[in-house]
């Protein structure tokens, strides 16, 4: 394969992967604003506020599961970019980035396979992103806010 080639390989899959990085944040934004919804229509409803916080629990968690899908393709797009870096120090010497080691276009799922660290090491870290303070709101602030609403709703 010549440069050019291994160039225009990874500059494609970079484009799919970075769509692809943006349909996962837009699922997680779409996730975030059903966990609104369902606050907001389960207080109008009088829905068991226990319940309420499950759900919520359940939608945080999927959104952690969502994320770590969405960081193993931001990983990949990060090595992706230091092919790029490399392919452009070798097509022109005098640039100042550093080189890196060769990148192949093309190898996001056995990467993936390869850091595999078995279920529990998945597990944390569907927990790891499921904390992450960008994914972790709304879901404790909700959670938060439908504690108090039934200290309000208890207080009168």
């Amino acid at each position: 394969m010549t440069n050019d080639d291994r160039t225009a390989a990874l500059r494609l899959e970079w484009a799919s992967l970075q769509a692809t990085f943006e349909h996962y944040e837009r699922g997680g934004l779409t996730l975030k604003l059903v966990a609104v919804v369902l606050v907001a229509v389960g207080l109008l409803t009088s829905f068991a506020p226990v319940l309420m916080c499950v759900l919520l629990a359940v939608l945080w968690q999927q959104e952690g599961i969502w994320r770590t899908f969405q960081a193993r393709i931001g990983a990949r797009i990060l090595k992706v970019e230091a092919g790029l870096r490399q392919e452009a120090e070798l097509a022109d010497p005098a640039e100042t980035m550093p080189v890196v080691s060769h990148v192949v276009a093309f190898q996001l799922h056995s990467e993936w396979l390869a850091g595999r660290r078995g279920g529990f090491g998945l597990l944390r870290a569907y927990l790891a992103n499921s904390l992450r303070p960008t994914v972790a709101y709304p879901y404790a602030v909700l959670m938060v806010g439908i504690v108090v609403w039934v200290f309000l709703q208890g207080a009168e």
